[in-house]
């Protein structure tokens, strides 16, 4: 594997995310600040406990995922689509790279910026609750899967995207309303039985079940089945990227 040309893709798109800081990293921050305001002080001061613990840090977990998904997301999905929009991604398909050194080099830089995001999101968290974090070494896990599995994802929108718009279209209408309503601020098992069910439909519940498992000790699902599900999500998109390149699809004129 030529890890120089990996470093070289990795060091570009990383220097990128540091010239627009207050895009990628202090919007939402700043945004995450604001969920802890409404939700754990207004709404907390409302709802004393949820599974034995205080509102305010009960939603934590789900705050973080609910900000990896989405920067994971999207900084990947940018990441492609601005070379092809550009144009510039012929001179990367044209280099003596496999596909794999490409797909790497760019799912490591926005998963890096997405969990970079995440753990300044837990330190800004110590300001306004008190977290708890049982498993460490699961919590980093889950972060990191979580991140590398979403960039891919986002990794395939970017390639199929024709326009910024496409490039929203999933996140938003499909992956944000997902995160809301997959636990991040409420447990599953306060809905009624018919919509717990439905509810295990949503494949961000294991995610954020997994997650939070890792701080409080508390899950909505196993956590065997939640690394499951992410390492299933994580196999079919590295199946479909695969394709991408094999076939050439959006790639090839």
């Amino acid at each position: 594997m030529n890890m120089t040309a990996i470093g070289a893709i990795y060091k570009f798109e990383m220097a990128r995310a540091w010239r627009t800081l207050a895009q990628t990293i202090a919007a939402p921050v700043i945004s995450t600040c604001l969920y802890f305001v409404v939700f754990g002080s207004a709404i907390g001061s409302r709802i004393d406990e949820v599974d034995g613990i205080s509102y305010g840090s009960f939603i934590v977990p789900g705050l973080i995922m609910l900000s990896v998904l989405t920067q994971s997301i999207s900084n990947s999905a940018f990441g492609i689509y601005f070379p092809k929009f550009t144009g510039t991604i012929y001179e990367v398909l044209s280099a003596p790279l496999s596909f794999l050194e490409i797909v790497v080099g760019y799912v490591c830089a926005a998963a890096s910026k997405s969990i970079i995001l995440g753990l300044l999101i837990l330190g800004t968290a110590h300001f306004f609750v008190d977290v708890t974090i049982s498993h460490p070494f699961w919590m980093l896990f889950f972060l990191v899967l979580t991140a590398l599995t979403f960039s891919l994802f986002g990794f395939l929108i970017g390639i199929w995207a024709e326009s910024f718009e496409e490039l929203q279209r999933i996140p938003l209408l499909i992956v944000t309303p997902l995160a809301f309503l997959g636990g991040s601020f409420y447990s599953i098992s306060m809905l009624p039985p018919i919509w717990q069910k439905i509810s295990m439909l949503n494949p961000v519940v294991y995610l954020i079940s997994g997650f939070r498992w890792s701080f409080y000790n508390q899950a909505d699902v196993k956590v065997s089945t939640s690394l499951i599900i992410i390492g299933c999500i994580l196999a079919i998109c590295i199946y479909l990227t695969y394709l991408v390149f094999k076939t050439g699809y959006k790639l090839k004129p």
